[in-house]
């Protein structure tokens, strides 16, 4: 039963690590612009965002961004996080 939990638990790193990674892509996509078609960093960009958006899509629908006038907080971005953390704190 431990093997189970220990894969479950890194499972779980692998996603928060993808959404870090997307974070780091979005922001990186703001400050610097968007990336050229067919680039290096759009192909990761549209890798990272088909593995975290079936997970982010179902909360940001109960849950929309918070807008700040012309600033949006992903506040689902948020609670997966957060719930994801509480997870692997509470496995065995």
């Amino acid at each position: 039963m431990g093997a189970v939990f220990a894969v479950v638990d890194l499972l779980l790193l692998l996603v928060q690590l993808l959404l870090v990674v997307r974070a780091i892509m979005d922001w990186t996509s703001v400050l610097a612009g968007p990336a050229s078609p067919g680039s290096a960093r759009s192909r990761l960009t549209n890798g990272v965002h088909a593995v975290t958006e079936p997970v982010l899509a179902p909360v940001r629908r109960a849950l929309p961004p918070l807008r700040f006038g012309g600033v949006g907080i992903d506040l689902a971005f948020i609670v997966v996080f957060l719930a994801l953390v509480i997870v692997r704190a509470l496995l065995p």
